[in-house]
């Protein structure tokens, strides 16, 4: 087979989750354990730290990264989805899987698909595992990639797990409640395993602490430790840490990611950090500071408040529910524009109850899907944002969307394209 060929195998033996839905949904950590078995159990072969999370688990898995890339430690990184190719999900160090690695891997392993009929989660995370072992990685980042009990990620014994923040996604999953979705997310806490919970709310905290305690595993909520407060908004993102003494740690620290919901994420990441150094890693104040500022360099990250181009300012971010949404709107709320410009596309699994009334009515909207079964249509979507008072037109693709958006815009306009990860993945010049 080809690159393009395997690729191709794959989408069709496992379809892919973002793409087709609940079809491609399989419960159960059994089929990944015996791929991972017949694979050798490469997961056991490196250290890794396990991240979960509704929403800035993506960025809190390449802050750590980045730090420890800037320690000099060899990093795997495993995230998803992908938003321009596949072998964006996989890396050390920063760089891609290799294409022929990848080829490599399906062309091996058919007779295991055909055998246990692994999700495209189920095989990509073992794929994922094989690299890093094949690569003999000093210690792997692993992003789950939903909920985290049932999550085909949750058969490593990590050094330290991380648990960002809980919202509203994914109900008919994982809950409808916070304390039911956050029952998941702990299911990734294992015994002796040091676990970071980087924000604390009264309805999801005993969910933690109790099970925590199940495993006897030390629990930190990152908000009683660190105070991050930011000095400078934009362009960049400028911050002081205070520790639990009040005393300063970081000053004036630039953050390569400089959405203003990084702020929350930063308490996680860094009691991470700290929790690694007493743990007898090496990691010096400097390798932080690095680390935090050079992150899109050290990790290649996309998508998050990341900034296209100025005059007029474009802006785009992957956030897609209640939670990512309502830290979005702020930031945009924070911004200086004459006149708002959105390019807007969903999932037709989202709910639209709990978004719509979020988004600025004063904004013109250019409705777009993705190219994917799961999304849904321009003139449904256009349709639904017509009962919350979102007015605009319907466009034939994100691209042609963001087309018409800029050629509306003035000098001094805002335009923001987001909704979905897969609307920012067709952004042309991403």
């Amino acid at each position: 087979m080809t690159y393009e060929e395997s690729i191709a195998y794959l989408y069709a033996k496992a379809p892919m989750f973002q793409q087709v839905g609940r079809a491609a949904y399989k419960e159960g950590l059994d089929n990944i354990i015996a791929f991972c078995e017949a694979l050798g159990n490469p997961q056991n072969q490196f250290k890794s730290i396990h991240i979960a999370g509704t929403n800035g688990k993506g960025s809190s898995s390449h802050f750590i990264a980045a730090i420890l890339q800037a320690a000099g430690y060899r990093v795997g990184l495993y995230t998803s989805p992908h938003l321009k190719s596949f072998t964006e999900r996989i890396r050390v160090n920063g760089q891609a899987v290799e294409q022929s690695f990848v080829t490599q891997f399906i062309v091996t392993n058919q007779s295991l698909f055909e055998s246990i009929e692994p999700s495209f989660f189920e095989v990509t995370t073992a794929m994922a595992f094989s690299y890093f072992a094949h690569q003999q990685v000093d210690v792997a980042v692993v992003e789950v990639g939903m909920g985290g009990r049932l999550d085909a990620t949750n058969i490593i014994t990590p050094e330290i797990a991380l648990i960002t923040n809980i919202s509203y996604d994914h109900q008919e999953y994982l809950g409808d409640t916070l304390a039911l979705i956050a029952q998941e997310k702990a299911g990734i806490i294992k015994p002796g395993v040091p676990v970071v919970i980087s924000e604390k709310h009264p309805e999801t905290q005993a969910v933690f602490l109790q099970k925590a305690q199940a495993n006897q595993a030390p629990i930190t909520f990152a908000a009683d430790q660190w105070e991050v407060v930011a000095l400078q908004k934009t362009p960049s993102l400028i911050v002081n840490v205070l520790n639990r003494q009040k005393q300063v740690y970081l000053e004036n620290q630039i953050v390569g990611l400089s959405g203003l919901y990084q702020l929350k994420n930063l308490r996680g990441v860094l009691c991470a950090i700290d929790i690694l150094q007493q743990q007898g890693w090496n990691i010096a104040l400097s390798h932080i500071q690095q680390g935090l500022q050079e992150v899109i360099a050290l990790t290649n990250l996309k998508g998050r408040w990341q900034v296209l181009s100025h005059q007029p300012l474009v802006v785009c971010d992957i956030a897609h529910n209640e939670g990512g949404l309502k830290e979005i709107i702020a930031q945009i709320q924070a911004q200086t524009y004459a006149k708002l410009w959105i390019v807007w596309g969903m999932m037709r699994d989202k709910d639209a109850a709990k978004i719509f009334p979020l988004l600025p009515q004063q904004a013109y909207y250019f409705f777009a899907a993705p190219a994917m079964p799961r999304a849904l249509p321009a003139d449904e979507l256009a349709n639904l944002a017509k009962n919350y008072g979102l007015l605009g037109e319907v466009c034939e693709s994100v691209a042609s969307a963001l087309a018409k958006a800029k050629q509306a815009a003035q000098a001094d306009d805002m335009i923001y394209v987001g909704g979905s990860t897969f609307v920012v993945a067709e952004i042309p010049e991403l």
